[in-house]
């Protein structure tokens, strides 16, 4: 029985992925391998490692992209492909800022008081 090819998204603006697996596969080995550079106590990294690696095996468990999008649950594949994306573009620029470092001056007292006098 031939598969069932997937016509639109049905969000307009987003066109149908023809290779989901294929793009998510090469998006999350992105993103580990970044991670990978960071300290293994960051936040940022304990985090989103989990995430993808749960996303990882949800899509080389199965070929249904239906599936994949029930058990992800984040809408259609070509939302998630859009946050994996946008996660690697994250990743980069955390790298590059590097947030788990300690701050180069001390915080003022009052930072988080409100209203601010």
């Amino acid at each position: 029985m031939a598969a069932v090819i997937k016509q639109t998204t049905q969000l307009t603006g987003l066109a149908v992925s023809h290779n989901p697996k294929y793009t998510l596969n090469r998006y999350y080995k992105k993103i580990l391998s970044i991670l990978g550079r960071m300290p293994e106590t960051a936040s940022y990294r304990k985090h989103t490692e989990g995430i993808i690696k749960q996303r990882s095996y949800i899509i080389n468990s199965t070929d249904n992209i239906k599936i994949m999008e029930d058990k992800i649950g984040c809408g259609v594949i070509e939302e998630v492909i859009i946050q994996a994306k946008n996660e690697l573009a994250l990743a980069e620029l955390l790298l590059v800022k590097r947030p788990w470092e300690r701050l180069m001056n001390p915080i003022p007292q009052n930072q988080w008081k409100w209203p601010a006098k």
